[in-house]
């Protein structure tokens, strides 16, 4: 007998998981799988009891302690018992599924997230790209006619540019030293349409130029700086660029002579090439990173880039 209540207990419980999913009971939300679970344990329990018992009396198993009671009466009580264990199995079976679900929405949404990201960082490279590239033609067109070799040279460095900024809508970071080169060759472009109105000095930590940076974000900064600051002055100016590392960060600075909101103005911070410098920080590295444009004196305009340190 016991083996029959076994088969027979097998079978409600695979009717039971069959008709839940049929009827699709685990996506309504929470509250309405509650009502759903007590309804189809206490159905299944019938069910379950109803043939039970009649198993008994067709096969004269019953307990002696039930052979006095009717037959509705017996069914009752083996509802009752078996309602309390089928309650438990649906509570077991609905919370693992609620979990697998919410675990599977997780996944789900970290994966929409990283395309989103992995979009908007694509969108915000393909709109600071043609800065550069528009600058160093207006430089290369300018000296054509002018200086010849100079030109072949610069549309070297232009081709190395673009080289570059082909590569950098495949990367989300470069190392700091590639990225120095891009800017060098940038400067030199710039250097030919300023002459000596544009100086130019390095500070940097030799230890820095492995770690990773976004592509084309010291460019930008340097372009910014000469934009808003060197080409706004009579006797031009002087462009700083300082890689460093402070406590678990690595700092990027771009100072350049100008006074910020003014004559002569790095800008305001709210053009589109400072702006998207923001946006990047924040989706590579949340707010773990930081960008700030501010005048440190008189005549000097400081952009800086705090991020954390890559160990390699």
């Amino acid at each position: 007998m016991l083996l029959c209540d076994a088969l027979t207990g097998l079978v409600v419980t695979h009717l039971m998981r069959t008709l839940i999913k049929a009827l699709g009971l685990l996506r309504l939300n929470l509250s309405r799988q509650i009502v759903y679970l007590i309804f189809t344990a206490l159905v299944f329990a019938f069910v379950y009891a109803f043939v039970s018992i009649t198993l008994e009396e067709w096969l004269r198993a019953e307990p002696e302690t039930v052979k006095g009671y009717t037959t509705a009466n017996k069914v009752l009580r083996a509802t009752y018992g078996t309602f309390l264990f089928l309650l438990i199995w649906n509570l077991i079976y609905f919370t693992y599924h609620y979990i697998v679900k919410n675990r599977t929405e997780k996944l789900d949404k970290m994966r929409l997230e990283s395309l989103v990201k992995e979009l908007q960082l694509k969108t915000i490279k393909a709109h600071i790209n043609p800065h550069f590239i528009f600058n160093a033609l207006n430089s290369i067109r300018a000296l054509v006619d002018e200086n010849p070799a100079r030109a072949r040279t610069a549309i070297t460095e232009l081709s190395n540019l673009l080289r570059s900024s082909m590569q950098a809508e495949k990367q989300e970071t470069t190392p700091l030293e590639r990225e120095l080169n891009i800017v060098k060759d940038y400067l030199a472009l710039e250097h030919i349409r300023f002459e000596d109105r544009l100086r130019v000095e390095y500070d940097i930590d030799e230890d820095t130029l492995d770690q990773p940076v976004p592509p084309m974000m010291l460019q930008t900064l340097v372009e910014n700086a000469i934009k808003h600051g060197v080409s706004k002055q009579v006797n031009g100016g002087l462009i700083r660029i300082i890689s460093d590392f402070r406590a678990d960060h690595h700092e990027l600075i771009v100072q350049n002579t100008g006074k910020l909101n003014g004559s002569g103005g790095a800008g305001n911070g709210d053009g589109f090439g400072l702006a998207s410098t923001n946006n990047r920080l924040r989706l590579l590295f949340g707010s773990k990173a930081s960008f700030e444009i501010k005048d440190i004196d008189e005549n000097t305009v400081e952009a800086k880039i705090i991020f954390p340190v890559h160990m390699l």
